[in-house]
């Protein structure tokens, strides 16, 4: 590479070799980069990912495909030539390209599972035979398994034979003649023994493993707690299938947080890119949530009906009622918000809720108090600068205010928290406890606590 085209950015670079039209060029160029790089120039130049996928040897194209955007994923494997489809298939990793298969339709399966070689077919539509979301889909058969009987030497050659179609070789795997996982053991510990030494002294039984039916993100806790980069996945006879890769996991983490938080944010999860899901399908998604939370703001206006009287009297505690309100949902999101996170990554488990009711009832106060505080003093002081706004009993309804702002977001508090944990204990997943669906129930009761507080204060004056 001359020295002009080295001082070129990344995307120069890449338009230098592509404008020039010299194919071996391009491939020179494509084969020099990392992996990375080769990824962020395919999802910058959509138009020319299937050109640089081409331009790849199969092994580094299927390193870079692997960790490609969904939609590009799939536009490449239109456009591809059918050999390199099947080269590049066949290629992948059987848990990527699972991953990947199982976000098309029946009809693109189908197809695509022809140009696999028998083998890899066999595999393929095993894993695809297990559950959506269990740890099933994740797993890969490219491990290595030895004995108990085997000496080091013996282990170590093994590697030498297979190790170059196995995922990883840090961890060796133990199994008995029936193929029972007896053990797990760090490459290292083979590395630094005598090679005479036999692999059964080398195991203590305490090794952590995964069933091909537990959920997905169970598995990710699981990696979270032990500290792993690969672990066992077994059957209900402890008989050893495959591994399960922390790269995969760190996939279902980041597909999780994305669900989560369109769940949170009131729509159903996306299956699929943003921008690549049809428009109808995006309105089925939303518009569920919207009318339960339609449904739901409603009884806030029935609520604020059975007030009528007293909004005919006490016209003032109308101003009001968005602050009290807004305040209780607030609170409430928040309070939601972090304990779905804390469930997510283990912080808090069912067993704490009291622990977790206590924490937020204290917060509650604390923070209604704060803002109890803040609304008291503004009616206060607004009535000192404009006398005739609320009148001459301006001190009762800045109590009102104050003292339903502490009982709002102390009730917003409490229901934010418990929600998830609620939900969680029924089974369902706590993210459905969104921040709307929160603010929405909050906003009902907040209407209830104000005007009660409203009689109890100005009953006998304005009321």
């Amino acid at each position: 590479m001359n020295q002009v085209v080295e001082n070129m950015d990344l995307q120069e670079q890449f338009e230098y070799f592509l404008l020039k039209e010299n194919k071996g060029g391009l491939q020179s160029y494509l084969d020099n980069l990392n992996i990375s790089d080769v990824a962020l120039l395919t999802e910058d130049n959509e138009t020319y990912a299937t050109e640089i996928i081409s331009n790849l040897s199969v092994h580094r194209a299927s390193s870079t495909f692997k960790i490609l955007e969904l939609g590009i994923q799939k536009k490449v494997i239109q456009q591809l030539h059918p050999l390199k489809t099947a080269a590049l298939l066949n290629e992948l990793p059987a848990d990527d390209r699972t991953s990947f298969l199982e976000e098309l339709t029946t009809e693109a399966v189908r197809e695509l599972i022809k140009l696999l070689n028998p083998e890899e077919r066999k595999i393929t539509l095993s894993l695809l035979g297990y559950p959506e979301g269990s740890v099933g889909r994740l797993m890969t058969p490219d491990y290595i398994a030895v004995q108990a009987d085997w000496t080091i030497a013996e282990v170590l050659e093994h590697i030498r034979e297979v190790g170059q179609e196995s995922e990883t070789i840090d961890v060796i795997y133990v199994i008995n003649d029936q193929g029972q996982l007896v053990d797990d053991v760090r490459i290292k510990e083979f590395l630094i023994s005598p090679p005479e030494k036999f692999v059964s002294e080398l195991t203590d039984g305490r090794y952590v493993e995964l069933n091909v039916y537990d959920n997905q993100e169970m598995a990710n806790q699981v990696f979270k707690m032990n500290n792993r980069v690969a672990l066992p996945v077994v059957d209900n006879n402890n008989i050893l299938l495959g591994i399960v890769t922390i790269d995969d996991i760190l996939w279902v983490a980041n597909e999780e947080f994305s669900e989560d938080m369109q769940k949170m944010g009131g729509t159903e999860a996306l299956e699929e890119p943003y921008l690549e899901i049809s428009l109808l399908k995006l309105f089925k998604k939303r518009v569920g949530w919207l009318i339960v939370l339609f449904l739901g703001e409603m009884l806030t206006a029935t609520a604020m009906a059975s007030f009528e009287i007293a909004l005919d009297k006490a016209l003032v505690l109308s101003l009001f009622i968005p602050l009290i309100i807004s305040s209780g949902g607030n609170t409430g999101s928040q309070a939601s918000s972090l304990i779905i996170q804390a469930l997510t990554v283990g912080e808090v488990s069912l067993s704490d809720w009291w622990n977790v009711m206590r924490r937020e009832i204290l917060s509650g106060i604390m923070l209604g108090s704060v803002l109890g505080i803040i609304g008291f003093s503004r009616v206060v002081l607004w009535s000192q600068i404009f006398p005739d706004v609320y009148g001459p009993h301006f001190i009762l309804i800045a109590f009102v205010v104050g003292i339903s702002l502490i009982g709002v977001v102390l009730f917003g508090t409490i229901t934010g928290s418990m929600l998830p944990i609620i939900l969680k204990r029924l089974g369902a997943d706590p993210a459905v406890s969104s921040a709307p669906f929160v603010a929405t129930l909050v906003d009902v009761t907040g209407v209830i606590i104000y005007f009660n507080c409203a009689y109890l204060f100005l009953k006998g004056t304005l009321l």
